[in-house]
């Protein structure tokens, strides 16, 4: 039995050995240069059997340079490396060797690698590295060899001349077919017989002529032989010295400015004076700036002084140049004037990374059919390298010939998958989004014509006898694209798509209880242009604090400002095409606010999205005097220590224009502390920078900090040289995080972090003589920015939501467009300090298929990461599935045990009197092992594509809407949570797929009970439409907390306007029926009038229902009437209702004010609680019943109009008159 075990484990070593033993390809590169590649990669190779790591790449070339360094790789990835490496190999993430490159580097398996940018060349830094070990087999066990052989004799016999000579030994135990002992069983050493001779070197020649006729710096040469020999000659062959100086005859340089130098090199201008400045596109001056004439950077003229300024005398006019660190050289031409001197201004650009203004397109194509790729990034100085992958592996430049375009000729089908470009400059790379490449088969359609199965809701009194059933299928197209045309074939977008939509619909009856329903259902699909609905954003910004909304704020997009805020704080933004990555900046003229940086996620599919801004205010200023030492604490959290503080050296503030400021400054630093869970909402951006391979990576934050500093008189801002951030060591409890902590600074235009400065480890006196450690950086505040302490965090998973119409969860009413974000608190005591803390925050748009939010989590400990999750749909709450009085699966939709592991509970979970609209969990990251966590809702960071295409049947978190009953009907379906369904038809509810007008009137209900209220909305008056039904609204009333006996319904109704067709107008006929013993009792006056001086008029004969046609105009309030219009229906529609439950214009409410702003008052009658029906009390007392009917009927004769119980849905009968006023016109029967 031992034996077998021991035959099982050789044949698994002897394979794992045979895989390991050659040198793997590097990825992305061709199998010839991954040849040659393998010969020069090795390093302090080992000479054993052994596996080679994957490569490893912890820390990038920032700060100090780049270490990769073997205890912190065993740190981060304990399983995947050998107690005893026996070799190493390092190269760039480029595939580069350091000598390639020419960077001076140390490495040993021992202790791993390191890049010192100190020891590079000036102006140069350390590449970003990455390693892999040697992990060498321990077969001591089985193997081993026997003692060497004597040396055999010497090969060579001669003097001078090298042999060999060998000796041998025998691996002992050894199996042919499985393995054999580690090293060689021959050894070779070199020999001879002894030295010869050694040779003498020829007598020198004579001297050469110089080099320079006359002057100084000539130079002269001689040399001599070294006879053939078997060895070489000590010394060199030859010796160069300065020729005896000469002096010169008259120069014959010419110059056109000037005068001949000593050395009649150049021309000099004796008399003459350039007077320079160099400063930044912002007009920051730049001390310490290199000046040199162009082409010649290493002849340094002169350096810029503390304003910006240098002098040169005697340079005639030509173009200078400027290098400054941290920025992109420049250069400008000498401008003269008449006076001797000449004016360069000199203009230097700050190094940015590049990043992505222009971004690949997914396309379809038909086999043979030619296809363009582009990207474009910008940065400073401009990439100029670009590369292309397919399915993650590099392209061949040379096979496809791309640069930031790349093109694909006789397209076949393994062409189809994902495309990507990286571009490069020399300050950082960046990947674009991926772009998807379709290749379908010509002889297969892309669009079926069979419509695919759409079940819709059909209203409560036409129940299906046929299928037993209240649904019914009205067809559907998927949602397809199909091949572009010839003429698109190379442009970088398809300037017209093709989708799969209805090409021919048909019009069915449906027998209702008292009506026939009518309904258009789709019979054929087929390629059509695609529905391009605009993209835009929508909210309000507004004070953290209070809510003051930010007034007349100025709203930028990258440089370019694009608009302001309203009055009240609100913004509508229309998301430019190509955007991937949508970055708003909002500044405050009037300075109360921080200038807010934020990522705005968005519908890229079409429609709006609402977004909160809240806005964190301005910290109040302090004095300071520029000339002493100042000390700025950071954090300012109830019993809780700082942490940090900013230390400004005296004399270091000065102007915009260089110039030293000695007086009084006002000092306001702005700090978010995450300490503060109400700080969340109003942090900067999504927390993200891009690596060195361009890709974009999470930070976790212990806080940010906006400083701002100007003069006491003038107000005049001013800026600061070197200063130092101190951070308090005691607050991180994680190793690793001390080791990564760095500074960073906000880029406004691309919305991400960018490396400051490292941090070292000091000690440092705080507080009554306590002695602390402190993380120290330096900064230097050239430009406003929002400066941040933060570390890299690579322990990531993705969560799965889900929001749903209401708490049915019904998997065919799911919301898209609903904002959820979910907020990473800091993780238990163990990990960092304070649990209550937050370290980051995403948001994400949900989609038809939910939303996937990146987030922290931890393999070891369930509750080692903790979140707050919440979702928002213009501007409401949604609520989360309840957790009490137990964690029921089916409603949380988890499945256990893996529910009560990730603890999740609602915010209300242990106090009702909280809202309901959040859950927290723990982020456990799922064990592959287990089979009850690899179907979510938390997936692993490489499982983003598991996690976007998973079932509705699989593991999600799920969110509903708060909302009374309601029903919708329209005749030409539509999902209003997919524009793409939207079908051109003249009775289409919406008729304008880019415009969407939302509208409700409101009416209120005096009764003791809720009731149902319809609308029924018909063709009024255009030709094509008169007389037949748009759609049906129902909605139930709201009872009135405030008011005894009343509540009201918002009710929807189909806006008058153009159809489809846009060419003639439609004035909507509704009617207005509650269910019930209703009579009307009121009509808003300014409605009735309106409607009076617009005809035709509608008669309303039955005082059960109101009937109109629908006001062209956007009434308001003063009307009952309440109208959106926007890019999302359910937007315009969510904001109309919010408006019509608060009775105002411009307000929001989800509590119902049934006393403002209606339109109908309606009274209801419902039988006393307890009163016998008219049956019984007639058989029990006959007079008396009798009676009671005598007065009732004598009662409704003195009422104005016959009033009756109404059937629900009503007959109802309305006559629409003519514009002359003549005979009435077609009556219209439901």
């Amino acid at each position: 039995m031992l034996g077998a075990k021991l035959a099982v484990f050789l044949v698994a070593v002897f394979c794992f050995g045979w895989v390991s033993s050659q040198d793997p390809q590097p990825k992305n590169e061709k199998p010839e240069k991954q040849k040659k590649k393998h010969k020069t990669l090795t390093s302090l190779e080992a000479g054993m059997a052994g596996e080679w790591t994957s490569w490893f790449n912890v820390d990038h070339p920032g700060g100090e340079g780049d270490f990769e360094t073997l205890e912190a790789i065993r740190f981060y990835y304990p399983d995947r490396l050998c107690a005893k490496p026996a070799s190493i190999q390092v190269r760039t993430t480029e595939w580069e060797l350091p000598e390639e490159v020419g960077e001076v580097v140390h490495f040993s398996p021992q202790d791993g690698f390191r890049c010192l940018n100190r020891e590079q060349r000036e102006g140069k830094g350390c590449s970003n590295y990455h390693v892999r070990f040697l992990c060498p087999f321990d077969l001591s066990a089985w193997l081993g060899w026997s003692t060497w052989s004597a040396w055999s004799a010497c090969s060579q016999t001669s003097c001078g001349v090298r042999g060999t000579r060998t000796r041998h030994r025998t691996c002992l135990n050894a199996s042919p077919q499985l393995l054999k002992c580690q090293g060689k069983p021959a050894e070779r050493q070199t020999c001879s017989a002894g030295p010869c001779q050694e040779p003498k070197w020829s007598s020198w020649g004579t001297w050469s002529p110089c080099s320079k006729t006359c002057g100084s710096g000539g130079k002269r040469i001689r040399r001599r032989k070294c006879p053939k020999s078997k060895l070489h000659c000590v010394g060199h062959p030859s010796e160069v010295q300065k020729c005896p100086q000469a002096p010169c005859p008259a120069c014959k340089l010419t110059c056109k400015v000037g005068v001949p130098n000593r050395n009649c090199t150049g021309c000099v201008c004796r008399n003459h004076t350039v007077l320079g400045s160099v400063h930044s596109a912002d007009g920051m001056a730049l001390a310490n700036a290199r000046i040199s004439l162009t082409g010649q950077p290493r002849s340094v003229l002169t350096r810029s002084n503390s304003k910006g300024q240098f002098v040169i005398r005697g340079l005639c006019d030509a173009n200078l140049s400027a290098a400054l660190d941290r920025f992109a050289p420049g250069s400008a031409p000498t401008v003269s004037n008449s006076s001797g001197t000449s004016i360069a201004e000199i203009v230097l650009q700050r190094l940015e990374k590049p990043y992505m203004v222009g971004q690949p397109e997914s396309k379809v194509r038909t086999m043979g059919q030619e296809v363009r790729f582009c990207c474009k990034a910008h940065g400073t100085p401009e990439p100029q390298k670009y590369f292309w992958y397919h399915n993650g592996t590099l392209l061949d430049r040379q096979a496809t010939k791309y640069n930031d375009s790349l093109v694909l000729y006789d397209l076949k089908p393994h062409q189809a998958g994902s495309y990507h470009c990286k571009a490069s400059n020399e300050h950082g790379s960046i990947k674009s989004s991926v772009a998807h490449l379709t290749v379908i088969n010509p002889e297969v359609p892309t669009c079926i014509s069979q419509p695919e199965e759409y079940l819709i809701r059909l209203p409560d009194e036409c129940f299906q006898e046929e299928t037993s059933s209240y649904f019914y299928n009205v067809g559907h197209c998927p949602n397809t694209h199909c091949a572009g045309h010839l003429a698109e074939m190379l442009e970088c977008r398809d300037k017209d798509e093709h989708c799969c939509g209805p090409q021919r619909m048909e019009v069915r009856e449906i027998p209702c209880a008292s009506y026939i329903l009518p309904i258009k259902v789709v019979a054929e699909c087929g390629c059509t242009s695609c529905t391009q609905p605009k993209v835009l954003v929508r909210g309000k910004a507004s004070a953290v604090d209070d809510g003051e909304p930010l007034r007349f704020g100025e709203i930028y997009l990258g440089m370019e400002k694009i608009g302001f805020t309203g009055y009240k704080g609100t913004f509508t933004i229309e998301v430019p095409p190509d955007t991937q990555r949508l970055v708003v900046k909002f500044v405050d003229p009037a300075k109360k606010f921080v200038d807010t940086v934020k990522v705005f996620p968005f519908d890229q599919r079409g429609g709006a999205v609402y977004q909160e801004v809240k806005l964190l205010r301005r910290k109040k200023p302090v004095d300071i005097e520029a000339m002493e030492t100042n000390v700025i604490t950071l954090g300012e959290v109830e019993d809780e220590d700082p942490v940090g503080e900013v230390v400004i050296p005296p004399s270091s503030f000065f102007r915009a224009n260089g110039e030293a400021y000695n007086g009084t400054v006002k000092a306001s630093v702005t700090f978010v502390d995450p300490r503060d869970m109400a700080t969340v909402s109003a942090a900067s951006t999504d927390l993200n920078f891009i690596n060195a391979e361009g890709d974009l990576l999470p930070l976790r934050t212990y806080g940010m900090f906006s400083m701002d500093f100007w003069e006491e008189e003038s107000h005049q801002s001013l800026e600061t040289g070197k200063v130092q951030v101190r951070m308090d060591a005691e607050l991180i409890k994680m190793p690793d995080h001390l080791r990564k902590m760095k500074l960073w600074s906000l880029n406004p235009v691309t919305g991400l972090w960018e490396e400051e400065s490292s941090f070292r480890l000091a000690n440092g006196n705080r507080r009554k003589r306590e002695e602390r450690a402190f993380l120290v950086g330096n900064l230097e505040i050239r430009e406003r920015r929002l400066f941040n302490l933060d570390v890299p965090e690579n322990r990531r998973c993705f969560v799965k939501v889900r929001a749903y119409i209401s708490e049915k969860f019904n998997p065919m009413d799911q919301l898209e467009g609903v904002v959820v974000t979910l907020i990473n608190l800091e993780p238990r005591p163990g990990y960092p300090a304070n649990p209550q803390a937050w370290g980051r925050f995403d948001s994400v748009v949900t989609g038809p298929n939910g939303a996937c939010l990146p987030a922290f989590c931890d393999g070891q400990r369930a509750d080692a990461y903790t979140a707050y999750v919440t979702a928002t749909m213009g501007g409401e709450e949604l609520e989360a599935a309840p957790s009490s009085p137990r964690r029921d699966p089916l409603t949380v939709g988890v499945s256990q045990p893996y529910l009560n592991k990730l603890g999740y509970q609602r915010s209300d979970h242990t106090d009702p009197a909280l809202k309901k609209t959040a859950f927290k969990i723990n982020l456990a990251k799922p064990n592959p092992n287990n089979l009850d966590e690899t179907n979510g809702p938390i997936y692993p960071y490489r499982s983003l594509k598991d996690c976007e295409s998973a079932p509705v049947t699989a593991n999600h978190f799920r969110f509903s809407r708060v909302e009374v009953d309601k029903y919708e009907y329209n005749v030409v379906p539509f999902k209003e949570s997919d524009l793409t369904t939207w079908t051109g038809d003249y009775l289409s509810w919406w008729p304008n797929p880019q415009e969407f007008r939302a509208c409700y009137i409101k009416v209120k209900i005096n009764g003791p009970q809720e009731y149902m209220v319809r609308s029924r909305n018909v063709g009024g008056t255009h030709p094509q439409t008169r007389g037949q039904l748009y759609g049906l609204r129902d909605s139930r009333s709201v009872r009135d907390i405030e008011t005894y006996n009343s509540s009201a319904a918002c009710v929807e109704f189909k806006c008058s306007g153009m159809l489809f067709d846009q060419e003639l107008v439609d004035r909507t006929l509704v009617s207005i029926i509650p269910q019930g013993s209703c009579r009307r009792t009121a009509v808003n006056s300014y409605l009735r009038e309106y409607l009076g001086r617009h005809p035709p008029a509608v008669e309303n004969n039955d005082t059960a229902a109101f009937a109109m046609l629908a006001p062209l105009d956007p009434l308001g309030h003063n009307y009952g009437i309440y109208t959106v219009t926007d890019q999302n229906p359910r937007l315009a529609k969510e904001i109309a209702i919010g408006r019509c439950f608060d009775g105002t214009s411009d307000g929001y409410s989800r509590e119902m004010r049934s006393l403002k702003g209606t339109a109908l008052t309606f009274t209801c009658q419902e039988k006393p609680v307890g009163r016998k029906s008219f049956f019984q009390r007639l058989l029990e007392s006959p007079s008396q019943a009798l009676t009671e009917i005598r007065r009732e009927m004598s009662a409704n004769e003195q009422r104005r109009g016959p009033s009756r119980a109404v059937p629900y849905p009503a007959r109802l009968r309305t006559v629409v008159r003519t514009q002359t006023g003549q005979n009435p016109g077609p009556q219209t029967r439901a």
